[in-house]
């Protein structure tokens, strides 16, 4: 279950605090603030990232959340700005929320429309440059725990 690897995750990224290098814990009032600029609503395991962590980095692996109020004037790893972003220039849906750059024409988003049975998030990839009427919104992983797991695990 998701929520057993998130928190496997979660226990990594603490224990591990040399290769961890995040913004650290940011207030609801904040993340609720993100949640209007974008018209959407983060869920249990990524709203409690973002409590805890924020934004940043595991090693190489780069994990997008929420730096501070100024989505206008940012950068990565904050994924407000960055969906923002996407949304002018590349015509991201607004049901996706981008939560890591795979370096190449593929970003990892959290799907809005694709939601479990707990309310979470499908993590799927968009490419850019592909119409979306031809995008595949492939499965990258069934919800943010598992997700947050496989990066986590790559780097230990």
């Amino acid at each position: 279950m998701s929520v057993e690897n998130y928190q496997k995750a979660k226990e990594i990224i603490l224990n591990e605090e040399e290769i961890a290098d995040f913004v650290g814990v940011r207030k609801e009032e904040l993340i609720s603030l993100a949640e209007e600029r974008l018209g959407l609503k983060f869920t249990g395991l990524f709203f409690d990232y973002l409590k805890t962590f924020g934004a940043g980095n595991f090693g190489a692996q780069e994990i997008y959340g929420i730096i501070n109020a100024d989505f206008k004037n940012s950068s990565v790893p904050d994924a407000i700005w960055y969906t923002l972003t996407e949304r002018r220039e590349i015509n991201l849906p607004d049901n996706l929320l981008v939560i890591y750059d795979t370096g190449s024409d593929e970003i990892f988003c959290l799907d809005y429309n694709q939601l479990d049975d707990n309310g979470e998030p499908k993590v799927v990839s968009f490419v850019a440059g592909v119409d979306l009427e031809s995008q595949t919104y492939e499965i990258i992983a069934n919800d943010f725990g598992d997700f947050l797991l496989d990066l986590v695990k790559q780097e230990v």
